[in-house]
């Protein structure tokens, strides 16, 4: 820290100088800093030094062109670091409250009754606990009837209303995105099964559920909503939003708790958005992100072709007719140059 209070009198004293004087030390410094890194190509930088470089970033546009030391890649790895440190931080627990064990034979035990009293809750479970001499709380029976094993049954006639219905459904969900001041933005966004089309995304700090309700009527204007909607437990989605989807004329499904394969299209959409967008960029702000997310999905319909649509993409992009191995192809860059289009040069 006390190396970046010295550099403030140096920048200061530089306003004074002329253009040519300011171009020739540019020179000796970059020469300099070329021979040390040469003879030095991993040094160790410290905490002050990736604060700095983090900051830069946001007031200056150009700063990969001067980053020699380490790669930008790095220092947006060290902004995620930092967000996790700094949630983690604010998310502490202040007070160490601990519990009991549960022994394996009374976590076999329940899972036993689960299985055999398919239609019994935490309440009537916990009963019989009792009954039997058991010191656990009920919320201890619920917390282990969620890992009970399942039967698999359900899980096969869910995939199978998913395949017969997929030209008829749509699903809605939301994902976070931290931004270069440690606060976070919610995406929302509406997804059909049938084409992976996005038909509505948004970006908001509060998602209430009037929120989510409008979001809803821009999605479904006139007579053009689907038959089923697919969405999760969050707290967004309550009796408001519910009740927005009937008067669409639209059949509600809810997905059971902690199953987030039941809405795998939606949780395959938020998974692409990261890898191919969000881990390699720091966001600033909301139009900052609405910006760059309306680029990856025009990208998403018109250019990148889906394993689900047997490799086409949302949009119906055409394949070439010609088989020409030796015939010019074209690249043109995507998302800043993180991805490429390749067509046939005309």
């Amino acid at each position: 820290m006390l190396r970046l209070l010295r550099l403030l009198p140096a920048l200061a004293a530089r306003f004074f100088r002329s253009r040519r004087n300011l171009l020739l030390e540019n020179l000796a410094l970059r020469q300099q800093l070329a021979v040390l890194t040469r003879l030095h190509p991993h040094p160790r930088l410290t905490v002050p030094d990736r604060l700095f470089w983090i900051g830069l970033r946001r007031f200056w546009t150009g700063w990969k062109q001067s980053l020699l030391i380490v790669q930008p890649e790095t220092v947006v790895r060290w902004h995620r670091a930092g967000f996790k440190v700094y949630w983690k931080w604010i998310s502490r627990k202040r007070t160490c409250v601990g519990r009991r064990p549960t022994s394996r034979e009374l976590r076999a035990l329940i899972f036993r009754m689960v299985a055999e009293n398919p239609a019994w809750g935490a309440p009537r479970i916990h009963g019989e606990l009792k009954m039997l001499g058991f010191d656990i709380s009920e919320r201890t029976v619920l917390r282990w009837m969620r890992k009970a094993p399942r039967n698999p049954e359900p899980a096969k006639q869910w995939a199978a209303f998913l395949s017969n219905h997929r030209e008829a459904i749509a699903a809605m969900d939301f994902f976070t995105v931290p931004t270069l001041t440690f606060g976070v933005l919610y995406c929302f966004f509406v997804i059909t099964h049938d084409r992976r089309r996005i038909l509505q995304f948004n970006v908001t700090r509060h998602p209430t559920s009037a929120w989510v309700s409008q979001q809803l009527r821009e999605t479904f204007p006139y007579d053009s909503a689907p038959r089923h909607l697919i969405f999760d437990r969050g707290a967004n989605f309550n009796d408001e939003v519910v009740g927005t989807i009937k008067s669409f004329g639209i059949q509600p499904k809810r997905t059971c708790l902690r199953s987030p394969w039941q809405n795998g299209i939606a949780e395959r959409f938020v998974g692409s958005c990261r890898r191919d967008l969000l881990d390699h960029v720091i966001v600033l702000n909301e139009r900052h992100l609405m910006r760059l997310m309306s680029e990856y999905i025009r990208y998403y319909h018109d250019d990148r072709t889906h394993l689900g649509l047997g490799k086409q993409t949302p949009a119906g992009r055409r394949a070439a007719v010609e088989k020409d191995p030796g015939r010019k192809v074209v690249s043109m860059p995507r998302l800043g140059g993180m991805h490429h289009r390749y067509d046939p040069a005309a």
